[in-house]
This record gives C-alpha cells, sequence and structure tokens, in this order.
C-alpha cells in the first residue's frame, strides 16, 4: 500500500540546494542526485515504519550513492517529508521543523 506523500516547502529548498550543488560537480549529477531521493521516497511511502523513530516522531531514511537522509514523519495515514539533509549536518535544523 502506498500512503500520500507531502513535502514541506522547506523540503523542496533543501533539495533545490542540493541539486545546484551536485549539479555545479557534473551536468547531470544533479539528476541523478533527485533520482536517487525519487527512490527513497518511493520507499518511504510504500512501508513508512520500516525506519525507526530518531527524535519524537521523526524517522529519517538514508539516500543511497549520495550522503544525504530524508527525514519524515508518518501519522494519520501520511508521509510527511520534513527535510532532505546531508548526514554531516547538524540535526538541530530539521529538529526545530518537527511539530
Amino acid at each position: 500500500m502506498s500512503y500520500r506523500q507531502l513535502i514541506r516547502p522547506e523540503t523542496e529548498a533543501d533539495l533545490a540546494g542540493g541539486f545546484q550543488w551536485y549539479e555545479e560537480r557534473r551536468d547531470g549529477l544533479g539528476f541523478e542526485f533527485l533520482g536517487e531521493i525519487k527512490a527513497v521516497l518511493e520507499k518511504i511511502t510504500d512501508n513508512p515504519l520500516s525506519h525507526p523513530e530518531l527524535y519524537r516522531s521523526a524517522r529519517r531514511s538514508l539516500v543511497r550513492r549520495f550522503p544525504y537522509a530524508v527525514v519524515y514523519i508518518f501519522e494519520s495515514g501520511k508521509v510527511e517529508v520534513i527535510a532532505a539533509a546531508h548526514v554531516k549536518r547538524d540535526p538541530e535544523f530539521w529538529h526545530r521543523r518537527v511539530r
């Protein structure tokens, strides 16, 4: 079963920044990054409880090939993606995004 997905505007900005950074390194790498993000999002919406809670109700899924994590909350039958962050980034920035 695939659940409804909501991507917050802050997460869209995270993804745009990651895309731009990778695309500046090599043409097409930004698109590869977004492809890996899409694969993670599909896995999350298919099985949102497959990842443990990290902080309050937030869960994290690591992105293959790129040092990024997708952070989300699953409640009321929907997946709300609250951040897409480099794994070396201080998690405090997405902690503030958790209600």
